[in-house]
């Protein structure tokens, strides 16, 4: 067997796991927390120690691991393995060159992948993508994320950023994204804009039960409290989550348009909304895309839940690998 690390850089944890690259099993696996706030080579040698752990965990020194993959949620040169942007972590993360600084403490292979691309690769391999010659990610959740891959290879354009679906505009004058954006599908109907409709209503004193579920804290409104009220019958609850659905929708719409994939592989925290957000996203589909036949276009749910991230991170450095060989 062929052992590869992988690691799931998040904003509160890093999850790694040890994957067999021909059985196609994880072989072990820990989650710790990310402590961010100690700043960017404290978590590098977080990660650092996670993999040595893992390694311990099958027997493999960390020198004698064949790569490594870090799925992070960020941008970087993907030549040079050096960071350009990590919104969810504090402290000065621009022009880490992570990789040379991973492989100077680990004595092995590393390759950077962002992390939406991760579960984009992972899904399409063992995944809700197993089979389809051609597949798209996306994740909802705090922003949105994706990925493009075909035949079980992810396709990343000039600068491995193919797949930043999040950052293409849904309404033209709309408010800046996180990029800078104006009306970028993310600044609309990511989990925070979600919970946004929800704060607006109990701010304008509109009668819900979306206030109520959180004693009025406006702090605590989540999609999943406004999916809670909705299932009370909340009428205002109802119409934000298809508002919601009609926006994830539109720019689904564009992805399919635009590469027609096999399969369209949905995860991430919204998709835990089920029905709520899948009907109009579904409805809109139906209203918006009509230069690819819409029947032979699967929309599904990711299959490997938590797991997809560091899954897809060590198949990314299994992939690399070989080609470096």
């Amino acid at each position: 067997m062929t052992l590869y690390i992988g690691i799931d850089l998040g904003g509160t944890k890093i999850a790694g796991a040890v994957w067999d690259s021909e059985l196609l099993t994880v072989q072990a696996q820990k989650t710790i927390p990310t402590q961010g706030h100690l700043g960017p080579d404290a978590v590098l040698e977080r990660i650092a120690g996670l993999v040595r752990e893992l390694g311990n965990m099958v027997g493999l020194e960390s020198a004698a691991i064949p790569g490594v993959g870090v799925g992070v949620p960020a941008t970087f040169d993907m030549e040079q393995g050096v960071i350009w942007l990590i919104p969810n972590l504090p402290g000065d993360w621009y022009g880490k060159p992570i990789v040379a600084l991973l492989r100077e403490m680990l004595g092995c292979p590393v390759y950077l992948v962002n992390d939406a691309r991760a579960f984009t690769l992972a899904e399409a391999t063992i995944g809700a993508g197993r089979g389809a010659a051609s597949c798209v990610g996306i994740t909802l959740g705090t922003g949105i994320g994706g990925g493009i891959a075909i035949n079980g290879r992810l396709y990343l354009g000039l600068t491995g950023t193919a797949g930043e679906f999040g950052h293409h505009s849904i309404d033209m004058y709309g408010a800046p994204d996180g990029s800078g954006n104006p009306g970028g599908w993310e600044g609309i109907a990511s989990g925070p804009a979600i919970a946004a409709m929800g704060m607006k209503a109990v701010a304008q004193g509109i009668t819900t039960k979306i206030g109520e579920l959180v004693n009025f804290d406006l702090n605590q409104i989540t999609p999943e409290i406004i999916a809670r009220a909705a299932e009370m019958g909340d009428e205002v609850a109802k119409r934000i989550l298809n508002t919601a659905g009609f926006y994830l929708g539109s720019g689904i719409a564009n992805v399919i348009t635009m590469l027609a994939p096999e399969r369209v592989i949905i995860g991430g925290g919204l998709a835990r909304l089920g029905e709520w957000i899948m009907k109009p996203i579904h409805e809109t589909l139906k209203l918006r895309v009509h230069t690819v036949p819409l029947d032979r276009v699967q929309i599904i749910l990711a299959a490997l839940g938590d797991q997809a991230g560091v899954i897809g991170a060590a198949i990314w450095a299994s992939q690399q690998g070989k080609a470096d060989q």
